[in-house]
């Protein structure tokens, strides 16, 4: 089948600084097959190791902006977070995929690509992300450690390249919503409405009990663009990639904002 690779340039201004700007190439990849689950739109962000996406054991209340991806894919309140922390020194974006079907999902075997300008590489050396699974009630990837991914050295010399693999361990419950696949579950056609958990924040595959069969229940059913769910990932399944390299140039940058384009692989 024709797997879409799209490519999404996002871009922010830096400021005026002695310290030479570094834009780098950010690529996602769905690396679950046809009939895998899907990626909302995925956020990143580079900082000085100041922002903490989320910690296990903790409210969903405590990092402003979570649940909102957590629940719906919407990482507006969470930018405006980060920017807010990192006291608006940090950089981030949103890598989206706006393919034929229209719609800014990451499906199984898709890729994303963006350029981000660092601004500062001695300040912004810390690299975080996070993503919705869909479908779901409120399950979520993201890195739990600030410090996890260095970009960039003391020295503001890059670290890269740097890849991060992503596994089916690595999911988080957000604890806001009760899982259930017929329960409200975000782009999902099983309907029904969510039901409040007020829970802390977990990993997912981490004492599941009554969330054995949470994924597997999906198996059968329709998402929102009409794609059928036909397998469920396992806790050391690779489900995701994150690859960062140096970008070899600010190609169609554009002050504050994003530039789409897009081409079609065979695979």
């Amino acid at each position: 089948m024709l797997a879409k690779h799209i490519t999404v340039i996002g871009a922010l201004v830096a400021a005026s600084s002695t310290v030479q700007a570094q834009d780098i190439s950010i690529t996602i990849e769905n690396l679950q097959h046809d009939g895998g689950f899907f990626f909302t739109p995925f956020w990143v962000g580079v900082h000085d190791g100041s922002f903490d996406t989320y910690s296990g054991g903790e409210p969903s209340s405590n990092f402003p902006g979570l649940e909102a991806l957590a629940e719906e894919g919407d990482t507006g309140p969470f930018s405006t977070s980060f920017a807010s922390i990192t006291g608006g020194v940090g950089r981030d974006t949103t890598i989206l995929e706006m393919g034929g079907d229209g719609h800014p999902t990451l499906a199984p075997g898709e890729s994303a690509s963006a350029v981000l300008d660092v601004s500062d590489p001695l300040t912004n050396r810390y690299f975080s992300y996070a993503s919705m699974i869909i479908p779901s009630n409120d399950l979520f990837v993201a890195n739990g450690n600030p410090f996890a991914h260095e970009l960039f050295d003391a020295g503001g010399n890059f670290n890269g390249p740097v890849e991060i693999l992503i596994f089916g361990r690595d999911v988080v419950d957000n604890g806001t919503e009760v899982n259930d696949a017929f329960g409200g579950a975000a782009f999902s056609a099983n309907g029904g409405a969510g039901v409040d958990e007020n829970g802390l924040l977990r990993d997912f595959f981490t004492d599941l009990g009554p969330d054995s069969q949470y994924l597997a229940s999906f198996i059968g059913s329709d998402t929102a663009t009409g794609d059928t769910i036909t397998a469920a990932f396992s806790p050391d399944k690779a489900i995701a990639r994150i690859t960062v390299v140096p970008a070899p140039g600010a190609i169609g940058i554009l002050a504050g904002g994003i530039l789409i384009g897009a081409r079609r692989r065979r695979r």
